[in-house]
């Protein structure tokens, strides 16, 4: 069952490749008939050698110089055209190859921009970037082995079984009739890589993913001495990759001496039955030349074309991850008629919105809320209370499981995201910067925004002092996340980027959670100001930064059960009140 089920993914991927083949269809026609003249110049030249072989046997004829220099000059020319030929269509294959690669990682990586986040959430980051880099890099390497050696291998084989025949028939049968053994060696390995370089290819992908994670999270593992359970966990899957890897090389290996086997005993037939041939003077001494040579290169293909066979399954295994990636359920497209906000004032309405991440794991249930223009919403709660939740929903990173959520009277399932998106400003405790210059990094939202902007909201922002002691201020070139930078240096640098863009909305999750008192008492301020006019949500765990807030929802297991102004919820006396006080109580 298991059998069949490879076979049929297989050949569902093969059409899925060939699709891909397609419009290149120019390049694979040059291709299949610069591969037709090379095989053609090839089998032509041992003619010419049995040619020569005969006139150099034919001692008691007139001189045979002249005769012997034509030959070897047409066969300088035979041998010319043929590395010509070759050399076109390796051109050819190379052209084909990579535009097909570039065409997949291109459709690779524009779904990862549409993939919903729950994928990304649910997936390991390195098994991802396993799928697009390396397997994407396994499957052109057996692609280019594929059309360089199949194409000229078939011509071949077809080729010089028609020589043979034109010269003598009864040597053909023996070749034939030996033939099919390669055949059921090649069908029989076939079988039996597939899965094992599928295997191979995913475990692969763990072990990346299990890289990417320890080199994003070193400082971590060293902090708690982890450093011997990861190398175990690693030695394990390591293990792992190479028990499959082995296995799949094993019996992708026994291609070779099984078929130069079978070689060897097409060549013995050739040379005995070829020999008697001689003795009885049905063939001349060039002829049975010739036919050795057409035995070597009639059974040279199927070697080649039983290691194109084994390169295939890896190339067609790691391709099928490629496909399950691109493939993979995008996040549901805008409507057509979706509309673009603009001149955002900042209403928002939330009505009896239920959502979870596991269906059967409720989180938020029948959640309400009316927000004005303008309001400074702050939420609060223990972790997994559903804070961050509601700010994933208010972005469309998620949609709701039931209920509706509207910006400006409008249901944001009706909103194109792009507009949605840009009303907001989002700072979040988990910075997020890319490799660039500073500069680059705070006019992401606003990259037309001039140098003067910059520098008055990065004074704004408390980031000025910092970004001036850097070798090169504002030019400086920091790493993938920041580099060398601190985690509130990099911090202060994502608030001055939503500060240069100001939204008609804000979102501050633990915008100020890694940053030293002094200088978030002087950003609470820079936020005060941002803030005038604008509708803010802000998540805080610390509920000194919040007291200012219009209105405060306390969460817990996905509901609101408390509503109100700061002084408001501490008159209460409630679950509010008991988080306030626990942080300021004696220990």
């Amino acid at each position: 069952m298991k059998a069949k089920e490879n076979k049929n993914k297989q050949k569902e991927t093969l059409i899925k490749v060939l699709r891909y083949i397609k419009p290149y269809g120019f390049f694979l026609g040059l291709t299949i008939f610069m591969a037709v003249i090379s095989v053609a110049f090839t089998l032509y030249l041992p003619i010419l050698t049995g040619d020569a072989v005969d006139m150099l046997s034919s001692i008691g004829t007139a001189e045979f110089w002249p005769g012997l220099f034509a030959i070897l000059q047409k066969m300088a020319v035979v041998i010319a055209l043929t590395a010509l030929s070759q050399w076109i269509m390796s051109i050819c294959n190379n052209k084909i190859v990579y535009s097909i690669i570039q065409d997949i990682r291109k459709k690779a990586f524009r779904k990862l921009e549409r993939l919903p986040l729950k994928y990304l959430d649910a997936h390991s980051h390195g098994d991802i970037v396993s799928r697009v880099v390396a397997d994407v890099d396994q499957f052109a390497d057996g692609l280019l082995i594929g059309f360089t050696q199949l194409f000229t291998g078939v011509i071949t084989i077809l080729g010089t079984l028609g020589f043979m025949l034109s010269v003598n028939i009864g040597i053909t049968v023996v070749v034939v009739v030996i033939t099919p053994v390669s055949l059921l060696v090649a069908a029989f390995i076939a079988r039996k890589t597939f899965s094992m370089f599928q295997l191979q290819s995913k475990t692969r992908g763990e072990q990346t993913a299990l890289i990417n994670e320890m080199v994003g999270n070193q400082k971590v593992v060293q902090a708690f001495n982890r450093e011997n359970e990861t190398l175990e966990q690693f030695d394990e899957i390591n293990a792992r990759l190479e028990k499959c890897s082995l296995r799949a090389i094993f019996f992708s290996s026994l291609t070779n001496p099984c078929t130069r086997f079978v070689n060897s005993l097409v060549y013995m037939g050739v040379g005995l039955t070829g020999a008697f041939a001689v003795i009885r003077g049905g063939l001349t001494v060039g002829q049975l030349t010739c036919f050795l040579s057409y035995a070597n290169q009639y059974t040279k293909p199927f070697n080649e074309i039983s290691g194109v066979i084994t390169e295939l399954q890896n190339a067609l295994a790691c391709a099928a991850r490629i496909f399950e990636l691109i493939e993979e359920e995008a996040q549901v497209p805008d409507k057509e008629n979706a509309t673009v906000l603009c001149n955002v004032e900042g209403k928002v309405d939330i009505s009896d919105v239920s959502f979870s991440y596991v269906p059967d794991r409720k989180l938020i249930e029948g959640l309400n809320l009316h927000v004005n223009p303008g309001q400074r919403i702050a939420i609060v709660g223990p972790t997994g209370c559903g804070k961050t939740t509601i700010i994933n929903l208010l972005m469309r990173f998620y949609d709701v499981d039931q209920g509706v959520i509207c910006v400006e009277n409008t249901d944001i399932r009706d909103i194109t995201r792009k507009s949605l998106r840009t009303s907001y400003g989002m700072v979040l405790q988990d910075t997020w910067l890319k490799r660039g210059t500073i500069r680059d990094n705070i006019t992401v939202g606003k990259p037309e925004a001039t140098q003067e902007e910059v520098i008055a909201t990065a004074k704004a922002s408390h980031a000025h002092s910092f970004i001036r002691r850097l070798p090169n201020g504002y030019d400086t070139i920091i790493g993938e996340d920041g580099g060398s930078l601190s985690q509130g240096q990099k911090q202060l640098l994502c608030i001055t980027r939503v500060m240069l863009s100001l939204p008609p909305m804000l979102i501050l999750d633990e915008a100020t959670s890694s940053i030293d008192t002094r200088t978030e008492v002087r950003i609470q301020k820079a936020f005060a100001t941002m803030m005038e006019g604008r509708t803010s949500f802000i998540v805080a765990h610390r509920l000194s930064t919040i007291q200012n807030a219009d209105v405060i929802l306390v969460m817990k297991d996905g509901h609101i059960i408390e509503q109100g102004n700061h002084q408001e919820l501490l008159a209460k006396k409630g679950f509010y009140a008991e988080l306030y006080n626990s942080q300021f109580a004696l220990v």
